[in-house]
């Protein structure tokens, strides 16, 4: 299962982008081909390093370090990130945070949207993800979405997090209108939104 686009239609609409760290570009069902997010002669970040941490792309390489981090704040994650019980739950299992990761990679690959692992300095351990997907409301660019663990959150790494993405995603990605669900933009109102756009 898909961490930000879960399921089909509105249910769906509301979480793209979401995910698993994995969570929430394309929607897995979709009718029409999937169309790239940036243009062919765009060169995608495919690592960035930090003194506090690392970004390197979702894949399965990283599925082991992703499901810990994920797994160890599911309640928080699902009232802050995904608001909804379907990523994470407990029932995750090996073979479907594997699949999870396949998705990421194959979605990055074809440049439809683009899930970051934040590492430690070291890479031993997740503290969150960043994604950078199309934006389901029209007027945007793109839309960047970004959790961290709970133990993070809870040591202000948050806020850290994205002051740096929104400074990273302005210098280093070609977009001039980014939305940043749950930051820039209440939920209540992005969801809203959403949900508009879904009905037509």
């Amino acid at each position: 299962m898909q961490r930000g686009t879960r399921v089909t239609s509105l249910a769906l609409a509301l979480l793209a982008g979401v995910p698993g760290c994995a969570a929430a570009e394309a929607p897995t069902e979709a009718a029409e081909p999937a169309k790239t997010l940036i243009t062919k002669d765009f060169s995608v970040p495919m690592s960035v390093v930090t003194p506090h941490f690392k970004l390197q792309p979702l894949g399965p390489a990283l599925v082991k370090i992703d499901y810990e981090a994920y797994m160890s704040s599911v309640e928080h994650l699902q009232k802050t990130f995904t608001r909804s019980p379907e990523w994470p739950h407990a029932g995750i299992s090996d073979a479907d945070a594997m699949k999870d990761m396949e998705g990421e990679a194959a979605r990055f690959a074809a440049r439809e949207a683009f899930s970051y692992s934040v590492l430690t300095p070291d890479g031993k351990r997740e503290r969150g993800c960043i994604y950078v997907s199309p934006s389901p409301v029209p007027g945007y660019d793109a839309q960047v979405r970004i959790w961290v663990t709970k133990a993070d959150y809870d040591a202000g790494f948050d806020a850290e997090l994205y002051a740096w993405a929104s400074q990273w995603v302005k210098t280093a990605w070609p977009f001039k209108k980014v939305a940043y669900p749950g930051r820039a933009i209440d939920w209540s109102t992005w969801d809203a939104l959403v949900a508009a756009q879904a009905k037509g």
